[in-house]
């Protein structure tokens, strides 16, 4: 986005009631963030949930000489800034309601990475923790996923030393600006991180660590990732709101589950029985319920494809599951036409001929 584009979204930013929700709103209806300040009364309370009160906050001045100062910094520092309607800005982030305007970020950060993974849990991180979350990215490291925590005590840093030690991407969401570290003690590992991916923030420099900014500061985690997975965590504890999220999300989450004694484990053991999380017990259970493979090809030669001869119906699911990759079963019958009970056998056949593969959850896509 130009500099004209940047302030004008700082100074939106800063408005009084404008949040990111209330932000996206008006930047749809007017066309730009530009126009929104061009706007006429009429125009803008012609937005559903713009009143009177809104309008006059739109109309302080103030908010700029705010948002020049924020640019400031952000252009001392050389501070990369994704919007949320830029190419740039991380696809799955894009289709969560909440998600940030704005993220600023540093390092050398890949946003647009097939796997990333969420890991989080309790900042009183136990030995047991400690050992599965070290055999899990040990196991996940031939995957090179990309791995996303909160860079807090405990679960969060033993999650980027891990992934730093595997040569993996890993992406620190911090509650604060980019001015600051918090918890102080882990400035020893913002080097490193630059160079294995870096940090990311919606908040200014002007935010401190306060403690509403880490549940705001969750959303990110939760949404930027394939999936996130809870190593430990008590019966209550933002790990847990993290899961909450990214349920909401509509993203995968695994929970490690632990002896039904262990304080730091009934988290983990709620969210499994009350089915809000895969159980997780291995590398193994993670790749199979996110398709995760290998890329051998060896185990799965193309070119075998090409003998392989197909009925008018099996290609034609064939070839609307190769256009829209996995897709549930039900969504491929009425996109096909074909009745349920049809469909279920037709599929089983194309399972056996090795042309389909069935997901978790009732879903298929074409090999």
């Amino acid at each position: 986005m130009t500099d004209i584009e940047l302030l004008n979204t700082l100074a939106l930013l800063c408005v009084e009631g404008v949040g990111d929700i209330v932000a996206k709103k008006l930047i749809h209806h007017c066309g730009s963030v530009q126009n929104i300040f061009l706007a006429s009364r009429s125009q803008l309370l012609a937005i559903d949930g713009v009143g009177d009160v809104l309008y006059k906050k739109l109309q302080d001045k103030a908010v700029f000489r705010r948002a020049e100062a924020e640019m400031k910094f952000i252009k001392d520092n050389n501070i990369n800034v994704q919007y949320y309607g830029d190419a740039d800005y991380p696809e799955r982030l894009k289709h969560c309601i909440d998600g940030p305007v704005l993220l600023f970020s540093s390092g050398a950060i890949n946003l647009h990475a097939q796997k990333t993974i969420s890991i989080v849990g309790t900042r009183q991180m136990t030995s047991y923790g400690a050992d599965f979350t070290r055999k899990l990215l040990a196991d996940l490291a031939p995957l090179n996923p990309v791995i996303v925590s909160g860079f807090a005590y405990g679960v969060d840093i033993h999650a980027h030393t891990l992934a730093m030690e595997h040569n993996l991407q890993t992406i620190g969401v911090l509650a604060h600006g980019l001015n600051q570290i918090y918890p102080k003690a882990h400035q020893k590992y913002v080097a490193q991180m630059k160079e294995n991916g870096g940090f990311i923030t919606e908040f200014w420099s002007t935010t401190k660590p306060d403690k509403e900014n880490f549940v705001r500061r969750n959303r990110i985690v939760a949404g930027l990732t394939e999936a996130t997975i809870i190593i430990e965590s008590a019966d209550k504890g933002g790990s847990l709101i993290t899961a909450t999220i990214a349920n909401d999300y509509n993203r995968d989450v695994f929970a490690v589950p632990g002896r039904i004694t262990d304080k730091y484990s009934q988290g983990c053991n709620k969210l499994i029985k009350t089915q809000k999380a895969n159980l997780l017990t291995s590398a193994e259970d993670l790749k199979y319920i996110l398709n995760w493979e290998l890329e051998d090809k060896k185990q799965q030669p193309v070119q075998k494809q090409l003998f392989i001869t197909l009925e008018a119906d099996e290609q034609q699911v064939y070839d609307y599951l190769q256009k829209n990759g996995k897709t549930l079963m039900d969504i491929i019958a009425l996109q096909c036409g074909m009745p349920i009970f049809k469909l279920s056998g037709l599929l089983l056949t194309m399972e056996l001929k090795g042309v389909i593969r069935p997901l978790p959850g009732k879903m298929f896509e074409a090999i």
